[in-house]
């Protein structure tokens, strides 16, 4: 399944657990970490472990069979 997230004009990124809180990939802060700490996203095809990695327009964020596209 595919989500497209958009951000704000005035912002310029977002971070990755905010992102999944925002997408409603998961229920809480904790559990985003949890899942980026123990490798289960990726971003830009590529498994990512900084919890607070800038997110930008273009980007593509996956967890388990889900996509987010930054618009």
């Amino acid at each position: 399944m595919k989500t497209e997230f958009s951000l704000r004009k005035d912002q310029e990124y977002i971070h990755l657990i905010q992102l999944l809180k925002a997408t409603n990939m998961v229920d809480s802060g904790a559990l985003a970490q949890d899942l980026v700490v123990e490798g289960e996203v990726r971003v830009n095809g590529e498994v990512e472990y900084q919890k607070r990695k800038k997110i930008r327009k273009g980007d593509r964020v996956e967890i388990w069979d889900e996509e987010i596209e930054i618009i």
